[in-house]
């Protein structure tokens, strides 16, 4: 007849002890591991935010501008591929900066300019009023920001830098160097006349300078622009 052997006290007490100091010794080695790999710090794409979603229009719009010029070079290219290229990087910079994916591109909303309908002729008079207006224009437009209301043009497009430096200017693929732009933030109502001096891939691009001018602190796109052709 088999007996069974009941623990004493003092056995009982030591087990418990060592279960505890087990127990103990796992959480604490569960606990080390989690503080030794602190969590790594989250990416955000132009999807997350309109920072990056800026910096990504403006560097997808440099690289089909690089793009168009390779497809059609000119005596000029080699020249304007490096400084896009320039651009380009000093982009990536801002985007590391701000947290953004770094080479993230996408391109803006440009839409081709619809033509437009043939003006009908004005009496002596109007085109008298006419002349006197776009003079006006033509001042007001090189005192800065100001200006006259134009010809609206690129409907619907989206604005943002070139990343270039230099005077207040615009880069476009759709109106001559001398022409000159008024574009209008309708979200904070600033706006800025700049000449465009070059050409870009894009309806409009304004250089830093012009963009200071007319942006919302921290954002690098305008969304809702008004684009006018004053001169």
């Amino acid at each position: 007849m088999s007996r069974r052997r009941s623990l004493g006290p003092k056995k009982k007490l030591a087990l418990l002890l060592s279960a505890a100091t087990v127990a103990g010794g796992g959480a604490f080695v569960m606990a080390t591991t989690s503080n030794a790999s602190p969590p790594a710090a989250t990416t955000k794409s132009a999807a997350d935010s309109t920072v990056c979603q800026g910096l990504a229009t403006a560097l997808g719009n440099n690289e089909r501008f690089i793009a168009g010029q390779r497809a059609n070079p000119d005596a000029q290219s080699e020249a304007r591929i490096a400084n896009r290229e320039a651009v380009i990087a000093q982009i990536k910079v801002q985007q590391e900066a701000s947290g953004c994916t770094v080479g993230e591109s996408a391109q803006g909303s440009q839409p081709a300019q619809p033509e437009q309908p043939a003006p009908s002729q004005p009496a002596a008079g109007g085109q008298e009023g006419q002349a006197g207006q776009d003079a006006q224009a033509g001042q007001e437009g090189q005192a800065g920001g100001g200006g006259a209301a134009g010809e609206q043009v690129c409907n619907g497009s989206t604005v943002t830098l070139s990343g270039e430096a230099g005077a207040p200017a615009a880069s476009s693929n759709q109106f001559p160097a001398g022409t000159r732009l008024k574009v209008t933030n309708l979200d904070n109502n600033k706006s800025t006349t700049v000449e465009v001096t070059s050409v870009s891939g894009s309806c409009v691009l304004l250089n830093n300078a012009a963009f200071e001018q007319v942006r919302e602190p921290g954002k690098f796109l305008i969304r809702r622009a008004v684009i006018e052709k004053v001169g």
